[in-house]
């Protein structure tokens, strides 16, 4: 089956009927770069051709909703709203939920107060990927010894800073035009102006003011995401001193940066800076880098992603206090025992990245008009994503998703919530499995997970009564991977022995962030162990580490699943 593209053309009211009338099943589920669309870019849907046999689909009523929605954003609900649903907020989450609304057949509108995307499309994961990127093959091009590896002889490699930058910022600005235009061709009323709940189903938005705009929704989601979390003590001028934000335009690359926290976004900006050219410090107040990891991963990652770098570090430590470089003097970072907050010296640098987390951005909602009280900023929620008022009862009508309430605090996150909301404003009950979600960090190799850790399953096992078993394959064994000269790796299963639930996947090596996609599925739709190791994987791949991973567990039950009847060829 190929596809074929005319040029661009705007989507017409008309095309949804034409496709309908010939009863053409295109695509309706589109993803780009991780974010749903429905269209190539805007292009029409008559600009599709197809050359393979057509097959008649049947005009079901999810289609049907789609080609209303496209006529008229979708039929304004009976009792007199202005919209179905409004979202607050237009990143990844409500981006989201807004799509699957329309395909839903609701009246949608979404506000957005400062660009669409959000922090992962302009400030966030799309941007630091192009980093990381650019600076990926810094690396590979400076490593003298895997180049020669290959046979490869490479002069003296270079990078142009601004080159770099201008990567990541086109990247960001394709990817918020892609947002705008699916959304737009779909016929969501985008609203700019910030939000602000004014009571039930009520809101206004604007820039403040007599001039603000009174909307009414049968539903709302509150998707305003959240900000850069600076601690007391610290002094972010923008310029020495800074935050994701800043460090994501790339406007210098410094001798020597010091980095406090050693999560995901300081390990994949130490992954930039130390490929630039940088020397790291890290400074982290807990006892051991990379807390949020799984141990065992954790410590070989930092076999391979610290000590070999020109990267040291401080543990067991905050920095009570950063003074930006000012007058020829140095960044000073003062800093104190963790525990006893004795006095522990201080580091002079010529930067410093604050990455020690985010905060929710939920101020100027008006949640005070609902009695709805903020925990640490989060807006409480239930399983469900309801919110929860100040008296512990759900307040009708409205939800919150993403980094806002604080489940987890991931793009995808956010837009899987966002769905599972819309599903259950349209009448069909949905509880997401957060332990589903997987998540990754774009370091050289990179790390990725899904489900619990050793500790958390270990802890979850003595309290409920089975038993854990733990399984591991490593990348050297693995064709694919040693083709590429990066047989650094491994891949660690936990699961139950007695049922064969798979409790948590933990991948460190060349391209994890892809791999532990087949093992978020299987958490997501139930699938056991001894289901999934008869599955298939093509060789040489990289996908048979998790087919080597699955089928070296010892589970002690047979197939829980029926056996498909084979299909003649």
């Amino acid at each position: 089956m190929s596809l074929s593209l005319s040029s661009p053309s705007p989507i017409t009211r008309s095309d949804c009927t034409a496709v309908a009338n010939a009863y053409l099943c295109t695509p309706r589920s589109l993803r780009f770069c991780g974010l749903r669309r429905e269209v190539f870019e805007s292009k029409s849907l008559n600009s599709l051709s197809v050359s393979t046999r057509l097959v008649p689909c049947p005009r079901d009523s999810s289609f049907k909703k789609v080609c209303a929605a496209l006529q008229s954003n979708g039929t304004p609900y009976k009792g007199g709203f202005d919209y179905d649903l409004v979202i607050i907020g237009a990143g990844v989450g409500g981006h989201g939920a807004a799509l699957h609304a329309v395909e839903k057949g609701l009246k949608t509108a979404i506000l957005e107060g400062d660009v669409v995307g959000g922090t992962c499309v302009n400030r966030g994961c799309v941007p630091s990927k192009a980093l990381l990127a650019a600076s990926g093959r810094m690396r590979e091009l400076q490593n003298e010894h895997h180049m020669k590896s290959f046979g490869l002889q490479v002069a003296a490699a270079g990078y142009d800073r601004q080159g770099v930058a201008d990567h990541a910022n086109n990247l960001a600005s394709k990817i918020r035009s892609n947002l705008t235009n699916s959304m737009k061709a779909l016929g969501v009323d985008i609203l700019t102006g910030t939000g602000t709940i004014l009571g039930p189903q009520k809101l206004k938005y604007g820039k403040g003011g007599s001039g603000d705009t009174i909307i009414t929704a049968k539903d709302i989601i509150i998707a305003t995401g959240s900000v850069p979390l600076v601690p007391k003590g610290i002094e972010v001028d923008g310029k020495s001193v800074i935050t994701s934000d800043h460090a994501l335009k790339l406007e210098f690359v410094p001798e020597w940066i010091a980095i406090v926290g050693s999560g995901y976004i300081g390990l994949e900006f130490s992954d930039v800076y130390t490929a630039l050219g940088s020397e790291v410090t890290f400074i982290e107040a807990l006892d051991q880098l990379m807390p949020g990891f799984d141990p065992e991963i954790g410590k070989l990652a930092q076999r391979v992603l610290i000590n070999p770098r020109k990267i040291d570090y401080h543990t067991g430590v905050f920095a009570s206090k950063i003074t930006p470089a000012k007058d020829g003097k140095p960044v000073i970072i003062e800093l104190i025992d963790a525990k006893t907050k004795e006095p522990k010296g201080t580091v002079e640098v010529d930067a410093a990245l604050i990455a020690t987390g985010r905060a929710p951005f939920t101020q100027g909602l008006g949640l005070e008009n609902i009695n709805v009280q903020t925990q640490r900023g989060f807006v409480p929620v239930d399983e469900r994503m309801r919110v929860i008022d100040a008296n512990g009862k759900l307040v009708p009508h409205l939800f919150c998703i993403g980094d806002a309430n604080g489940k987890m605090m991931l793009a995808h996150a956010a837009s899987a919530q966002g769905i599972s909301v819309v599903e259950q404003v349209s009448g069909k009950d949905h509880v997401l499995n957060h332990l589903s979600i997987p998540a990754a960090c774009f370091t050289h190799p990179e790390i990725s997970m899904v489900g619990l850790t050793e500790p958390q399953a270990r802890e979850k096992a003595e309290k409920e009564g089975f038993e854990v078993s733990i399984t591991k394959t490593s990348f050297k064994a693995n064709t694919k991977a040693l083709a590429e000269n990066e047989g650094e790796g491994l891949a660690k299963l936990i699961y139950r022995p007695d049922t064969g639930e798979i409790l948590g996947v933990h991948i460190f090596g060349l391209h994890a962030a892809d791999l532990i996609h087949e093992a978020s599925n299987a958490i997501a739709m139930g699938t056991h162990i001894q289901d999934i190791k008869y599955a298939v994987h093509a060789h040489p791949t990289l996908s048979e580490v998790l087919d080597e991973l699955f089928k070296s567990a010892k589970v002690k039950v047979n197939s829980s699943s029926p056996v498909v009847h084979p299909v003649a060829v």
